[in-house]
């Protein structure tokens, strides 16, 4: 986007400070808008910025030094001035001894430092921070200084730090009082160029001819030394010139502020004698002023006067090597099509790679624009059809915004992530973010109303595997004795083990017949030939299933997570008959088991389980983070224990724990009133489920869901649970909308990153607080809609710009 800053220092001076400072800044409009309406003002700041007589000093000491330096080297450079332009300047012989290059260059340091102190001043610095704000390093800046002092336009502005973050930005000068101006345009396929080679003692100017004569799509016309008359007479000429090139020697008075060009050997014209013929020139089309010669301010400050829309001058005494390469370069990029303050910018940095040879080349060049008057292009100087209607400035090729736009651009995201989401291509992100932030969790503590009893490889060496019937038999017996709450039997016993001992098997059934707290096994593997029967003749009300169901089917094989639990299920009357009947899980049994001893009612309430007073929300088919979701049946969000070991969900003893009596590892008051969960946990018996934390084995993927079903009930743990469809797209559209906005009020790239990175860190603050009271809020979807509108003007700028190219 291209801007215009105005910085209006009024009549203040380095020695007595500025009471009053203003910056405008402006969006840059077309011929058109900017005639019917004027300058499109964005904002406008006000401050002030004091005194520095240091600023000055330094300033005459650098400029006392570059005059020594050229003075030494006059003879082997050249230089397009006749005379010095500052008589307050007394070069002696014996002076030129007594410096060097390194104290030149410690000057320009110092001055450069200088003039960042004195406009990081706090009266200013609040202005620089605002301007910040609202420009963007891609934008194209014409900096405007406005002043009439002539200390403060020899001052290097483009040294202030501020330059540095906007490499599309160039500082121009310009009088406090300027006005527009109407001009005949007479539109030719090629550029008018009048070229002025004045007086060339020592001087090359036939390498300026070359590089003009070398333009495409411009027609020069060369005066070579003219006299004054030929020179005001062509100047006259109703055919108009688009541009006006001055080579030669020049020299400012600043004394009586004028300035003066060698227009041939014998003629030193001073530039009032041009007045007349050059506002004739103005009205026939002229829109650049190019004086490629010495200390040309005092000619700026008159030219302007005529307020001629953009000057290009030497501040200061300029080789003619840095003269002829300024001018190849500028001439070169603006007719290539740079813009014509970026054209300048480019030329000007070029010349460093002169400075090792003469000194702050980089330092010479300065435009001297009328406020009033857009910069031209050369496509627009060459009149090109499109442009004889209205010129469309870079600012105009990007979609400018408002609080309609950016509505239009958050409710267009906020369907695209909507839909995205819709169609689960977010789904495997957002179920990791899930994983991410239960393991981020603080610790809790063992649920002390659970006991697991696990096989452990010395049991299975001990009573072998698959354990033998007698051997359940006699640990059910040994754990009756102690009053549990329930026992769950994590392990298959569809047939006897062994296999012929039909006598123990029978026990083991005549135990879970007379025990109503044991809950046994079975499992549908979802389909009736994997299907595993529960013990035979065993009380359906005693038997739950132990399916696990992992998330590979919702994320394309991409993920095996288990994240939900079936708790109960309805039979499907259409599907083959199974052994497994159970409707109840393993888990839900346990749990029932538990409550009902303690007289806490299990009901159902709508389509949700509701143990005693708390509803057990069942995931539907968009729930959190899954969209599409298969919800047969009665599933549970699992909301895992965050124990310090995520197996480590209760305290765990071993099977020969308890069958020996004499064990000291294991204590009866651990059983009463607990449920017991039972199964194999030798490693060798393999039986490997993923989980947020890790690989988990079933029998304790089954204890964190008992944990969590008692914990809601009784300790009032929070369930996982997430928004309705509706909030959810609310939440993205307030992130979309915060995004849009930023963009749009945060003109500064890094600036806007920062914003939204400090507002994606906010986002996660809020879904991380509201997740530890078990909200599942959409972090992902929030992010992509808060960061997508930025990328969305950004893409739409770009097909605008092209559109109107």
């Amino acid at each position: 986007m291209s801007k215009l800053v105005i910085l209006n220092l009024g009549k203040g001076n380095l020695h007595s400070g500025f009471s009053f400072v203003s910056v405008q800044l402006f969006y840059e409009k077309s011929v058109e808008e900017r005639l019917e309406e004027g300058n499109s003002q964005w904002n406008q700041l006000q401050g002030n910025l004091p005194a520095s007589p240091t600023l000055v000093d330094l300033y005459r000491r650098w400029q006392l030094l570059y005059e020594l330096i050229y003075e030494s080297r006059y003879i082997n450079l050249g230089l397009r001035q006749s005379q010095p332009s500052d008589e307050d300047i007394k070069i002696h012989d014996a002076d030129v001894t007594h410096f060097s290059d390194v104290d030149f260059y410690e000057v320009c340091h110092e001055l450069q430092k200088q003039i960042d102190i004195w406009l990081d001043a706090e009266e200013f610095r609040h202005i620089e921070r605002q301007l910040r704000m609202q420009l963007s390093s891609d934008d194209e800046i014409r900096f405007i200084i406005q002043t009439e002092d002539i200390l403060l336009r020899k001052l290097p502005w483009h040294l202030w730090c501020f330059f540095n973050d906007y490499p599309k930005a160039e500082v121009g000068l310009s009088s406090i009082e300027f006005e527009t101006i109407t001009q005949v345009k007479k539109y030719t396929p090629q550029v008018k160029i009048l070229a002025i080679l004045g007086e060339s003692k020592e001087i090359n100017i036939d390498a300026d001819r070359k590089i003009l004569e070398s333009l495409p799509s411009a027609k020069t016309v060369f005066l070579v030394e003219p006299k004054h008359s030929e020179l005001d007479t062509i100047l006259w000429d109703n055919q108009g010139w688009n541009i006006l090139y001055f080579a030669g020697h020049s020299y400012s008075n600043y004394e009586i502020n004028n300035g003066y060009i060698y227009i041939n050997k014998n003629e030193h014209l001073n530039i009032n004698y041009l007045t007349n013929s050059l506002r004739k020139a103005l009205i026939n089309g002229l829109e650049i002023a190019i004086f490629n010669s010495c200390d040309g301010l005092a000619l700026a400050q008159k030219l302007e006067n005529l307020h001629i829309p953009q000057i290009i001058i030497m501040r200061e005494r300029v080789p003619d090597k840095v003269a002829q390469e300024f001018l190849k370069h500028f001439l070169t990029n603006f007719a290539e099509g740079q813009s014509f303050y970026l054209s300048v910018r480019h030329a000007r940095e070029k010349l460093q790679g002169l400075e090792s040879e003469f000194p702050a080349a980089s330092w010479l060049p300065v435009i001297c624009q009328n406020p009033a008057v857009i910069s031209p292009t050369w496509e627009k100087l060459r009149g090109k059809t499109q442009e004889i209607k209205k010129y469309i400035s870079h600012s105009s090729q990007q979609i400018k915004l408002s609080y309609k736009i950016i509505l239009f651009f958050s409710l267009v995201v906020t369907i695209v992530v909507t839909l995205i989401r819709y169609f689960g291509l977010l789904k495997y992100g957002e179920i990791k973010v899930l994983d991410y932030l239960m393991q981020m969790r603080s610790l809790e503590s063992e649920d002390s109303r659970l006991l697991i009893v696990g096989a452990d490889e010395k049991d299975i060496r001990t009573y072998g595997y698959p354990l033998p019937d007698a051997v359940i038999t006699q640990l059910l017996d040994k754990l009756q004795q102690y009053q549990p709450a329930a026992i769950g039997l994590n392990i298959v016993r569809d047939s006897p083990v062994p296999i012929n001992d039909t006598v123990n098997h029978r026990a083991l059934i005549s135990h879970l017949q007379k025990n109503h707290n044991i809950i046994a096994v079975c499992a549908f593997n979802n389909s009736p030939e994997q299907s595993i029967s529960p013990p035979s003749q065993s009380p359906e009300i005693q038997v739950g299933f132990v399916d696990l169901y992992d998330d590979k089917e919702q994320t394309n094989n991409q993920d095996t997570t288990v994240r939900r639990y079936l708790l109960s299920r309805s039979e499907n009357p259409i599907s083959e008959a199974s052994p497994c009947t159970a409707k109840y899980s393993f888990g839900w049994q346990l749990a029932y088991q538990y409550l009902n001893a303690k007289k806490i009612p299990v009901t159902i309430f709508k389509d949700d389980w509701k143990f005693g007073t708390s509803i057990i929300k069942r995931l539907e088919k968009s729930s959190g983070g899954y969209q599409n979701l298969d919800a047969r049946g009665n599933q549970l969000l699992i909301n895992y224990r965050h124990t310090l070991d995520p197996i480590h969900i209760a305290q765990q003893v071993t099977l020969r724990d308890i069958l020996n009596a004499d064990s000291d590892r294991f204590n009866p008051a651990w059983v009463k009133n607990r449920i017991i969960l039972v199964g194999v946990v030798a490693p060798s018996v393999k039986d490997p489920h993923q989980t947020p934390y890790g690989e988990m084995r079933s029998l304790y993927i089954h204890a964190h869901v008992v944990s969590q079903l008692l914990s809601t009930v009784e300790d009032h743990r929070p369930l996982l649970w997430w928004l309705p469809k509706w909030s959810e797209t609310l939440w993205i559209f307030c992130w979309s909308l915060t995004g849009s906005i930023v963009v749009w009020r945060v003109k500064i790239s890094l600036h806007r990153s920062l914003a939204l990175s400090i507002c994606s860190a906010i986002l996660y603050g809020i879904c991380w607080s509201i997740f530890s009271l078990g909200g599942w809020i959409p972090l992902i979807p929030g992010i992509i809609a808060l960061v997508a509108p930025w990328g969305v003007i950004w893409v739409c700028n770009a097909v605008y710009s092209r559109l109107y190219r």
